[in-house]
C-alpha cells in the first residue's frame, strides 16, 4: 500500500512539473531555462506564494 501511495504522489508530482512546463508561457516569469527548470520542479514548495499560485494558475489554463 506505501508503495501505491509513493506511486501516486510521484504521479502527481511529475503532472505538475509537465503541465507547468508546457504552460510557462503564460506566465510572468523570466522566460530563462534556469528560471523554467527550478520553477518547475519547486513547484509543491512554490503554490503556497500567493503570486507564484496566479502565475501557476496561468500555467496550468493556458490564459495570460
Amino acid at each position: 500500500m506505501s508503495s501505491l501511495i509513493t506511486l501516486l504522489l510521484i504521479a502527481i508530482y511529475g503532472g505538475g512539473i509537465w503541465k507547468f512546463w508546457r504552460g510557462f508561457e503564460n506566465t510572468n516569469f523570466n522566460r530563462s531555462f534556469q528560471n523554467r527548470l527550478i520553477l518547475s520542479l519547486l513547484w509543491p514548495v512554490l503554490v503556497f506564494n500567493s503570486s507564484y499560485r496566479k502565475n501557476f494558475t496561468k500555467a496550468l489554463k493556458g490564459s495570460k
